[in-house]
């Protein structure tokens, strides 16, 4: 009988440090919905967004995607974002989506631009930059680099 009582007091002390855990996860991850105004950005690819991907200013988060779509007319990524209300983006706006790192996660980098009229609420970012593919950049670089290899230099005269 005690030993199945130590048994249960160790499994409810496992159980009360893991909701100790999430909830420390949870309010140290950052990963509350934004609340503001939205805009959209279209985008030629949109590799590794997903719904809820982070949207930075200088490093920090200031949005979030809310809505991924196809636009059927230009075959365009359509990226509904919101961005923080207290964080008043000029028009020349442009979006670039970027990676953290060769292993990190995928962000849309904000880089305001010089205007002094303010994107409106439900506006559109014109300027944008698709996400590198690096698994087509290293394919070059491999083939390139292989390529120049067989090639034999000419002989001087």
């Amino acid at each position: 009988m005690g030993k199945n009582l130590v048994e249960t007091l160790m499994g409810a002390l496992v159980l009360v440090v893991a909701g100790m855990f999430v909830v420390f996860a949870y309010s140290t991850a950052d990963i509350r919905p934004v609340r503001g105004y939205t805009v959209t950005a279209k985008f030629q690819s949109i590799d590794g967004v997903r719904i809820g991907t982070d949207v930075k200013l200088a490093g920090i988060k200031v949005g979030s995607v809310l809505a991924q779509n196809l636009d059927p007319n230009t075959y365009e990524a359509v990226l509904t974002l919101t961005i923080d209300s207290h964080v008043k983006l000029p028009r020349d706006t442009s979006a670039q989506i970027t990676s953290e790192g060769l292993l990190g996660g995928t962000y849309l980098a904000l880089s305001p631009g010089s205007d002094d009229k303010m994107l409106a609420a439900g506006g559109s970012i014109q300027f944008t930059q698709s996400p590198v593919n690096l698994v087509q950049l290293l394919g070059r670089f491999i083939f390139n680099s292989a390529e120049g290899a067989t090639q034999q230099p000419a002989k001087p005269n």
